[in-house]
């Protein structure tokens, strides 16, 4: 199976002159597990290590010193989904920021748009302003809706303002003025006036859009985490100067270490998009190209679907802000391998959001966990094997699982298995209903689609998934453990970028509409051949951001014509939300996506063989008869395999139910068909 095409990536050296690079390092840093995917003289190297979340870089270090690259004396490439712009937004572990606006709007990202998170909550909690009050400014450069100058920007103003700006002393400067997508001089003033030290970051740089609510604070967030960015991948770059080094986008796409700094809100989804990468990869190669996807790791787990091409949104939020560049789309949930278990004050069995994480993790990884997890309770249902965890290398400690259940189980006056099957099965309805969010409640029907699990924990409730969304066909990749460090290989170097332009789509001349369009991507085709993409291997795609006039929330259709584009909308809109109206389509954005081919990858062929045979029985809870444990990698291409089984490998563990059967295709992947009607 090949994705891309088959030219090999080039790493710009020195000049113009470029090295084929023949050693590709694809890095997902988790919450619990650092996974690692080398492609090395045509053959994919797995690998994982505990993450070191305080300081993220030790466990990539380690990984590539266990690997053997740390003392090679070629140039390799490695291409990495970070976690750290993430957690420093969720943890409120960001930089401190000044926040530049223009006169009287100081409030603006305080004030926001004015909804509630709890809108039946009579006494909700205060929740802190992003910005402090005392550390936002304001000052003159505004301009009016048309573009024109309604209040000037003073050289001596300025310079007072610089005087602010150094007088709170902070690590990253924010600048957020009215309509500066329509006229960036202002910006730009400011933006010169500072001094070099601060970590600046300005709005029509960042997402030249109308809204500057959203604006300001996707801008804000990308300052927020840029210098601990910036700083993370420097140290990353120092430590293994022998490599190139890209990070993974939030959109799906890869970016160079160098410019991934100065746009480091495009990274809050970094891991997430490299599993989807890999899941399309993965998908077109055994024939489903609409899928839905479960990636459950030791933290969250994230659900997404996927029609042929990734689907991106700008309505995205973290942390309950929002995020106003494009990202994959997807729904995140608190429910892992890692999450916890627990009665609540009602004596209610629990399950997340808050996990065990990677120290001290589930209580069998033996590091001193003390709460009982969901891979504590599948240990104790007997659907992880404890010699057979990361194949052998890690041993779990069944006896510690099952102590942490029995405290769960006496208070309930049920037996450690009874707990244990009652854990799955509240993280199994979380992720159902993930599921639903992003299927059902679109008006996609779940059943015409094929379920797509990967990471760590996946294949143990893949079964469980479909049967609750009543889907029939489940598909578990090769390497679904690591997948997500997978689709960093995969993953081609790509830009996205907008522009505002509102008015009638009817009433805009379309050159007006295909000068913004070149001029976008001119500055995408720069971006990309700075970073050794052949201009000629780029692909381009234009769209529009539309709505009906008097609506809010825009829908993205391609752009050909007014006519075809109005069209599309129209229909589009009958396929969201049930019906379209006679009312006249506005244009809100202009967008340009713009990416070079993705890296020549082959998964090898698995060769036919005879009938593997499985390697235990094993008694299972809930199981009547002992159920055979197979190896993946035994598993020759057409070997067909009837539920209940588990399949064990390196990096998961499969759980094919009862009712259900599983055929290993040409490359490895499990194919899951529910046999029951």
């Amino acid at each position: 199976m090949r994705r891309g095409g088959s030219r090999p990536l080039f790493f710009k050296l020195r000049g113009t002159r470029y090295v084929e690079m023949k050693i590709i390092l694809g890095i997902d840093t988790g919450g619990t597990f650092t996974d690692f995917v080398l492609h090395r003289d045509g053959q994919l190297h797995i690998h994982k290590v505990l993450s070191t979340p305080d300081e993220p870089e030790q466990a990539i270090l380690q990984g590539i010193r266990e690997l053997g690259l740390d003392a090679i004396p070629d140039a390799f490439f490695i291409v990495h989904g970070s976690t750290v712009a993430t957690n420093a937004v969720l943890e409120g572990k960001g930089a401190r920021c000044v926040f530049i606006t223009n006169h009287g709007l100081g409030d603006m990202l305080t004030i926001g748009r004015q909804t509630r998170r709890e809108l039946y909550n009579l006494q909700p909690l205060p929740v802190s302003p992003p910005v402090p009050r005392k550390f936002c400014l304001e000052t003159g450069g505004r301009l009016s809706a048309d573009g024109c100058v309604i209040e000037s920007l003073e050289e001596n103003e300025l310079a007072k303002l610089v005087r602010a700006v150094d007088a709170l002393a902070p690590e990253a400067v924010v600048i957020n003025l009215l309509f500066s997508w329509l006229d960036d001089r202002f910006e730009k003033a400011i933006a010169r006036a500072l001094p070099g030290h601060y970590f600046v970051s300005r709005s029509s740089a960042i997402l030249p859009e109308f809204r500057e609510y959203e604006r300001g604070m996707t801008t804000w967030l990308n300052a927020y985490v840029g210098p601990l960015v910036q700083g993370y991948l420097q140290r990353l770059q120092a430590s293994v100067p022998q490599a190139a080094l890209a990070v993974m986008q939030s959109s799906g796409g890869t970016i160079a270490a160098r410019q991934a700094g100065e746009q480091a809100v495009h990274m809050l989804l970094s891991g997430p998009a490299g599993g989807l990468a890999a899941a399309r990869f993965i998908g077109q190669g055994a024939g489903r190209t609409r899928i839905l996807t479960f990636d459950m790791g030791g933290t969250s787990t994230d659900v997404a679907m996927i029609d042929g091409e990734l689907q991106l949104t700008t309505e995205g939020h973290i942390a309950g802000y929002p995020v106003a560049v494009p990202m994959v789309d997807m729904h995140t949930i608190g429910a892992g391998g890692g999450s916890l278990g627990y009665l609540d004050t009602g004596g209610m069995l629990q399950v997340g959001p808050e996990s065990a994480g990677a120290v001290p993790g589930p209580a069998c990884y033996g590091q001193g966990g003390q709460c009982p997890t969901v891979t504590d309770a599948n240990l104790a249902l007997g659907r992880l094997r404890p010699e057979a965890f990361m194949g052998g290398g890690m041993r779990l400690d069944l006896d510690a699982a099952r102590g942490t259940l029995l405290r769960l189980a006496t208070p309930l006056a049920l037996t450690v298995e009874e707990v244990a099957l009652g854990m799955v099965r509240i993280a199994n309805e979380h992720m159902a209903q993930a599921l639903r969010v992003i299927s059902v409640q679109r008006g996609i029907d779940p059943r015409d689609l094929t379920l797509v699990s990967f990471g760590g924990a996946g294949g143990l409730h893949v079964c469980a998934l479909a049967d609750a969304l009543g889907m029939r066909h489940a598909l578990v990749p090769v390497h679904a453990g690591v997948l997500s460090a997978l689709g960093m290989l995969v993953a081609p170097r790509s830009r996205q970028l907008s522009r505002t332009h509102p008015g009638l789509l009817a009433d805009l001349p379309p050159g007006e509409l295909e000068g913004i369009f070149n001029a976008l991507e001119q500055q995408g085709r720069a971006a990309l051949q700075a970073e050794g993409v052949a201009a000629g291997e780029i692909q381009v795609s234009h769209s529009l951001d539309l709505r009906y006039r008097g609506q809010s929330y825009t829908l993205n259709v391609p752009w050909s014509d007014p006519h075809t584009a109005s069209t599309a909308f129209h229909q589009l809109h009958a396929r969201r939300y049930g019906h379209d109206l006679d009312l006249p389509v506005e244009l809100v954005n202009l967008r340009v996506g713009l990416h070079g081919k993705a890296n020549a990858l082959v998964l090898r062929s698995r060769p036919p063989g005879k009938a593997a045979s499985p390697y235990a029985t094993v008694p299972l809870h809930g199981v009547n008869a002992p159920v055979p444990v197979w190896s993946r990698e035994a598993l020759g291409a057409g070997q067909q395999l009837t539920g209940p089984a588990l399949i064990t490998e390196t990096v998961s563990t499969t759980w094919l139910a009862p009712g259900w059967q599983g055929e290993v295709d040409t490359v490895g992947n499990l194919v899951l068909d529910c046999a029951q009607e």
